[in-house]
């Protein structure tokens, strides 16, 4: 009798088991688990692990065992997300939800705010049927178990998002800039830089840059040269910085030391404007270098393409000429395995007019302070980020005014993670610590 009692407790056991996991299996969010995050994000290089090499820039692991505690009503690290009252997840409110905005092909419909590049990078987009089987499942309160989307073909739906990606019309007033449309090789990131002509004869004040990418770009970037060039790449030849074998073209990045930063974009649609009767001179004959970024993970070559408008204002229209800050940190070291913080001031020698405020690190940057440095505001902090991917760009109403021998702080935090000594250097093994923004003198 005790022999049968104990092989029907274990027949209930095993059954119990089995069901459990069915039932977890059959639950809406395990469903989304192995059919859209297991494939889609918790893959090697992304999502799977604290070990992959984009955790630094995202923070989140997406694997199995803590997908949904690391999604539930936690806080992004995206400032603009941030500010906006978004979660990862917010039950009920897939509106505020930054994981559904992240699914969409054209996140400009979806939201006013710059939340970043949508997911998953790289790769073909979400149905549209898994698109809305997420968004029911945050309707009814993304619950970790239950079913609470019962129409599970959606998940089998192969309806492509439209990418949406129509090229902007050209400017009424300004000029437009066009890259592509051009080639990105399966299984490969492509970024190069090509030197062009604006092709503006007489000078031309831009108070407005618009800038429209293609699905998979990671950022686009626009620049001017300094004084100490000397001897700029030749127009409309393509640099890529990488060979087709993925090593690094240190030739072809050379010209980064003497860029100046003018203009740029992470997210696939931006809008920047100037304040009122603010802009940009670019003289007669201007020409810049133009970079952009594509990531590609998937087994077919994909088609990069870039859009950019420059709107003009009437030389009469402008009360003052905008010029970029572009103040940068080249001399630090990071020791392996552990956080630094490296400071840098700089200082103005005409009174400034800072209304626009941004940062630029690579991958180690952990946080990034910007403080007034001398003046009766000395110590005040006017920029804090801690997305180096995505960083903040600040502007204020009331610019902040530096007077001469007055500048500003850079207090960057470091989280060297690898086991060697890190410098500052172009590629991404290496590190930069730089203030980009705008401003005008008196």
């Amino acid at each position: 009798m005790r022999r049968i009692t104990l092989v029907m407790f274990f027949v209930l056991f095993m059954y119990s088991c089995h069901d459990a996991s069915f039932q977890e299996d059959k639950a809406t969010f395990g469903l989304i688990q192995a059919n859209l995050l297991d494939t889609s994000c918790a893959i090697s290089g992304c999502h799977l692990s604290k070990s992959d090499p984009a955790f630094l820039q995202h923070g989140l692991v997406l694997e199995k065992s803590v997908a949904y505690q690391n999604l539930i009503s936690i806080v992004p690290k995206n400032q603009n997300a941030k500010a906006d009252g978004m979660l990862l997840v917010k039950p009920f409110d897939s509106d505020r939800s930054l994981l559904f905005h992240k699914i969409h092909s054209n996140a400009d419909a979806h939201h006013s705010g710059d939340y970043g590049l949508p997911m998953p990078l790289g790769l073909e987009l979400l149905s549209q049927g898994q698109v809305e089987f997420i968004r029911r499942w945050i309707e009814a309160g993304a619950p970790r178990e239950g079913t609470v989307v019962d129409d599970i073909s959606l998940l089998d739906d192969h309806t492509l998002q439209l990418e949406n990606f129509h090229p902007l019309a050209p400017p009424t007033s300004g000029l437009q800039i066009n890259l592509g449309k051009f080639e990105v090789a399966p299984n490969f990131e492509r970024e190069f830089f090509v030197y062009k002509k604006l092709g503006n004869a007489e000078d031309i004040y831009v108070h407005r840059v618009e800038i429209k990418m293609r699905q998979n770009s990671h950022h686009f970037l626009m620049y001017d040269f300094n004084e100490e060039i000397t001897s700029k790449p030749e127009f409309d030849v393509v640099r890529d910085i990488r060979n087709v074998n993925g090593s690094m073209n240190y030739q072809n990045m050379f010209p980064m030391l003497y860029h100046v930063y003018v203009a740029g974009a992470q997210s696939p649609y931006s809008d920047y404007q100037f304040p009122e009767g603010i802009a940009l001179k670019f003289p007669a004959g201007t020409a810049l270098d133009f970079n952009s970024h594509y990531v590609n993970k998937q087994d077919v070559s994909i088609e990069g393409e870039v859009n950019v408008n420059l709107h003009t204002l009437p030389a009469a229209s402008v009360l003052k000429v905008a010029k970029t800050l572009n103040w940068g940190n080249t001399d630090f070291s990071l020791p392996p395995n552990q956080k630094t913080t490296v400071s840098k001031s700089y200082t103005v020698d005409a009174k400034t007019n800072i209304f626009t405020l941004t940062s630029h690190t690579h991958q180690l940057g952990e946080k990034f302070i910007i403080k007034i440095a001398g003046g009766a505001r000395h110590g005040e902090i006017v920029y804090s980020n801690s997305d180096w991917h995505h960083p903040s760009t600040v502007s204020f109403s009331n610019p902040i005014v530096l007077n001469p021998g007055e500048g500003l702080t850079s207090e960057i935090t470091y989280n060297n993670t690898t086991s060697k000594t890190v410098y500052f250097g172009l590629t991404s093994e290496d590190e930069m610590g730089i203030i980009f923004g705008y401003y005008y003198e008196d």
